[in-house]
């Protein structure tokens, strides 16, 4: 006799599908048109970024406040960024900076959200950015972080939400790992495509 799965197991199942198809066509959408632009308009992102261009530590700066901010820039644009000398080991060395550095921001967002969430702030930004994900994680649990790591939902969003209502922490810091997973896959096919 064949074992059911327990009904929620698909469901689960099914909402990390759908986010991650969501991220690659995402991925797909910056990564052609970066593709696209450099070959067919000479697009040069030292034009575009100016002064900062060459300065890792105000990148770097740049992308933490972004990703506390519910990551308002997709990281996939500083993953590009990390393409500027075309050399292999530093595009390494700014992935895994990249990774470590959203890794933080998601233990800055549970800080938030279990320290201000009695604040008028918290109640707007939970209304406004991250509430409709209030009933995923009454029926997911620790899974939507795993979901938020590896897929575009909003990682700090989500970890605010997780942090005020008092998850474990040592829970969260495992389950955030993924999004290591994430900025790996997701560098790999950055750096594939840079070479097409």
């Amino acid at each position: 006799m064949a074992r059911k799965e327990p009904k929620e197991l698909p469901d689960r199942r099914r909402f990390l599908l759908k986010n991650l198809l969501r991220g690659f066509v995402w991925l797909a959408v910056i990564v052609v048109a970066y593709i696209y632009a450099r070959k067919n308009y000479d697009f040069n992102l030292e034009t575009v970024l100016g002064p900062v261009y060459d300065q890792p530590t105000i990148v770097y700066l740049i992308f933490l406040g972004s990703e506390v901010i519910f990551g308002i820039i997709p990281p996939e644009f500083f993953m590009i960024w990390s393409l500027r000398t075309e050399v292999l080991a530093n595009y390494i060395n700014n992935i895994i900076a990249l990774s470590a550095i959203s890794y933080v921001a998601g233990i800055i967002g549970f800080g938030i959200g279990a320290y201000l969430k009695n604040t008028r702030f918290y109640r707007i930004m939970k209304v406004r950015v991250f509430g409709k994900f209030e009933k995923h994680l009454n029926n997911y649990g620790g899974f939507l972080v795993v979901v938020a790591a590896l897929t575009p939902l909003p990682f700090s969003g989500i970890a605010m939400l997780v942090g005020s209502v008092h998850y474990s922490f040592k829970k969260y810091l495992w389950f955030s790992l993924f999004r290591f997973l994430r900025f790996l896959v997701y560098g790999i096919i950055i750096w594939e495509a840079n070479i097409f």
